[in-house]
């Protein structure tokens, strides 16, 4: 009996001190700064900047460049849509587009927006369109966009008025044809920023209608 109870104190004992042991460790490891990996620590400090683009582009422009981008509309359900320097110009959330050839003008220089207008190209009045063309501004940016029927209503001096800003596909546009385009008013040269697709039951997306079209890019400011 005598060796028994030796044997339950010493167990006793030792079972006291395990648990000393255990609790020193335990609020030493607490009272300890726990430091994160010097790399995690940067991360940490430092906040992850999302570089946001100007009208949602690819890459942001450079210094005296605007920014832009044309979609045409969709058949004759989703118009089209236009923006300049992150401003949305037209669009059918602003109900402020047409069926036919939607235009903006942008002064080149300040990059302020103009003005805004359609013009209905399947039974409007041409004339209408003729004399917004010869009224431009010099040093004028001009955005076009298509929506359903840009084409029917076209003739010669629209198509050569058109060329004059810059294009070179205004000679072709007809019927349901998909369009997106810009120009300016004193451009010698053809606009580099042009996209056009020709109605083509063969390859039309949409039934009677070519798909819409994106045009993006950084158009230089003009110096004046």
């Amino acid at each position: 009996m005598r060796r028994s109870g030796v044997l339950r104190l010493l167990a006793l004992i030792f079972a006291l001190v395990t648990t000393w042991i255990f609790l020193h460790s335990y609020s030493s490891l607490n009272m300890k700064t726990i430091r994160l990996p010097r790399w995690l620590a940067d991360l940490d400090s430092k906040k992850v900047e999302v570089v946001r683009t100007k009208c949602g582009l690819s890459k942001p422009c450079p210094d005296n460049f605007f920014a832009f981008k044309i979609s045409s509309g969709a058949a004759n359900v989703v118009g089209p849509t236009m923006c300049f320097e992150n401003l949305v110009i037209m669009s059918p959330v602003k109900n402020n587009v047409g069926r036919g050839l939607n235009f903006a003008l942008v002064n080149g220089t300040t990059g302020v927006v103009l003005t805004q207008k359609c013009f209905d190209m399947y039974s409007g009045d041409i004339t209408l369109l003729v004399k917004f063309l010869k009224e431009i501004p010099e040093g004028t940016l001009v955005l076009v966009a298509s929506y359903d029927d840009p084409g029917t209503k076209m003739n010669d001096e629209t198509r050569k008025l058109l060329t004059n800003l810059g294009s070179s596909y205004a000679k072709q546009l007809g019927f349901r044809d998909s369009w997106v385009f810009l120009g300016a008013r004193d451009l010698r040269d053809k606009s580099p920023f042009e996209q056009f697709l020709k109605n083509n039951p063969d390859t039309n997306k949409y039934e009677g209608w070519p798909e819409l079209l994106e045009l993006e890019g950084c158009v230089p400011r003009k110096v004046s």
